[in-house]
């Protein structure tokens, strides 16, 4: 019914380009910025009928000459080196592929260009789903931000022709320092903010406690729109981070609250030309609230989201279809393939009996992991397929830098869970050899380089496969407590007190980061109710179907077990 209420209802103004997505492999694991957040509000909102790919407006890259109306000469000169980047967004230099990392950056400053051009052409909102770099001044950046796609926004419109006032209203859980900076006081600018950051001049700002949460925030809200002057053209940054349990917000406003914020300024912005753009949100889960805010846009107002519902594996599914047979070529058996093909041939190599490398080779590309490693700087990509003793093996190849290397190598194979048949991930790696471990910053346990950063994308083909074959899971066997970590919101111990025990690790230590507390426990410096404790490489599991109640005895493992820290590997603990 709501796929046929989209013939009658004009979709929301929206701008996305693939580039958005940045090529940092560790920035989410780092800073809880997802990378992936534009992408999937997309998916959410095509997985809703609210939009369709052919819906969305393209952004051309912002011209060098567009960010020079507002940046220092010296400053984007310092923006094509890693090291000015890598510093601006939390990773490493060789995290950094400069030329990518930019191309992405521009493309979000042309988002926020076109998304102001046609707000205006429309009289009404658009939303530019990457932009809100409100950090990043004349000659400087910082939070995430290097350029600031507002303030080029507002100087491209200037530059056609536009005369009219411009307001800002700055919704980030932190005051825009930046674009006061680059605006110079030209445009009004409202912000509410939480505590612990310096007010920037010429800013109207609301600066609120701690945790004030949805009461407080809303009733500065209203003070601040009644406050609010007559503009032409609006940007409201509808930051992510205000939600509470963001690591980096500090104003706890409630899921329901943030989409309440965002109805309350559509509201006081209706018939006027508004672009809105998401700021920061630094939980694994803020593309929800971008999606609530196009929704909003949309004219959605009572359509949410359930809490279970992932956009990204909608989208694989939905891309999944769109393979149709791909993967169930005619079956011929080995007399008629010998007619055809001659009895000396080289038989054709399949993947768990179904899938030929040509197929493989396709579905990569079109589930887009291919183009995300070709951003990393990868050429070249190959696909191989053989077979051990453990099971069919699957190796990517790419070429950079005049050598060929090994860039991800999976074992697949079919085994049971109990009574339940299931694909066993008997090995995976995902590797980025252009990468490097810094000095003082010592790689994972098992690593020898870092990885590509698709752990998420690789674990929704496994479970497609799963699904292909008819199979009720996909397990896998952690060898490294940071393997079950990455993967833990998706797969549960098949052992019901394992999992209790797993629970009550992140409970008690889980303020580590992980990379340390992987080492402490490769290391034997773990301790379950004060006696040594190893990582047990439990058997986990994620059920095709959920099974609810599957680990009924978690609660009672977890309550029963208390984990410390030891200094020392045979020292007392010490407590954490």
């Amino acid at each position: 019914m709501r796929a046929l209420t989209r013939w009658f209802r004009r979709p929301p103004r929206v701008v996305w380009h693939p580039e958005y997505r940045l090529p940092l492999t560790s920035l989410l694991a780092r800073t809880g910025l997802d990378p992936r957040r534009p992408e999937l509000v997309v998916d959410a909102l095509e997985a809703l009928h609210v939009l369709g790919e052919a819906d969305l407006l393209v952004p051309d890259r912002a011209q060098w000459n567009e960010l020079g109306r507002v940046h220092d000469e010296a400053w984007l000169e310092a923006l094509t080196q890693p090291e000015t980047l890598a510093s601006i967004f939390a990773v490493e230099p060789w995290d950094v592929p400069v030329d990518t990392v930019m191309d992405s950056l521009r493309r979000a400053c042309g988002g926020t260009i076109l998304a102001a051009r046609t707000a205006l052409a429309d009289k009404g909102p658009v939303l530019n789903l990457a932009g809100g770099f409100h950090h990043a001044g004349p000659d400087r950046g910082a939070g995430f931000c290097a350029l600031n796609d507002i303030a080029v926004a507002v100087a491209a419109v200037r530059a056609s022709g536009f005369a009219g006032a411009v307001g800002v209203l700055d919704l980030d859980a932190h005051p825009p320092d930046g674009l006061a900076a680059c605006l110079k006081g030209t445009a009004w600018i409202g912000s509410i903010s939480g505590p612990g950051w310096a007010s920037p001049s010429g800013v109207d700002e609301i600066v609120l406690p701690r945790g004030s949460g949805d009461d407080a925030y809303h009733a500065a809200l209203t003070a601040l729109i009644g406050r609010m002057p007559r503009a032409a053209l609006w940007f409201v940054i509808a930051g992510g981070d205000v939600r509470e349990g963001d690591p980096i917000g500090t104003l706890a406003v409630s899921e329901a609250g943030v989409r309440r914020r965002d109805l309350a300024v559509a509201r006081a912005l209706t018939g006027l030309p508004s672009v809105w753009v998401p700021g920061g949100g630094y939980r694994a889960d803020a593309w929800r609230v971008l999606t609530h805010t196009a929704l909003v846009l949309a004219g959605e107002r009572t359509l949410t989201l359930r809490p279970e519902f992932d956009p990204m594996r909608s989208r694989f599914r939905r891309i999944s279809r769109g393979l149709g047979d791909l993967f169930g070529e005619v079956r011929l058996d080995e007399e008629d393939v010998d007619a055809l093909l001659g009895p000396k041939r080289e038989r054709t190599a399949r993947m768990l009996g179904l899938y030929t490398r040509p197929a493989i080779e396709l579905a990569l590309e079109r589930f887009g992991l291919l183009s995300q490693v070709r951003r990393l700087g990868y050429g070249e990509l190959r696909v191989e397929l053989d077979r051990t003793d453990l099971g069919d093996r699957f190796r990517l190849f790419g070429t950079a830098a005049g050598a060929e290397h090994l860039l991800a190598e999976s074992v697949l194979g079919r085994d049971k869970v109990g009574d339940d048949p299931v694909l066993f991930v008997h090995w995976l790696t995902l590797r980025h050899p252009l990468g490097a471990f810094r000095a003082g910053r010592p790689p994972l346990p098992g690593q020898q380089v870092p990885g590509l950063g698709l752990v998420r994308e690789v674990g929704e083909l496994h479970r497609r496969v799963a699904e292909r074959l008819g199979l009720a899971g996909v397990a896998m066997r952690p060898a490294w407590f940071h393997v079950a970590f990455t993967v833990r919101n998706h797969m549960q111990c098949v052992d019901p007190d394992e999992q209790g025990r797993f629970e009550a690790l992140l409970r008690d230590l889980g303020g580590l980061p992980v990379a340390e507390l992987s080492v402490a426990v490769r290391e034997g410096r773990v301790r379950c109710n004060d006696q040594p404790w190893a990582w047990p490489a439990p058997v986990m599991v994620e059920w095709v179907v959920p099974r609810p109640g599957e680990n009924a005895r978690i609660s009672a493992a977890k309550q029963h077990s208390s984990f410390t820290l030891a200094t020392e590997v045979s020292g007392a603990p010490a407590g954490s």
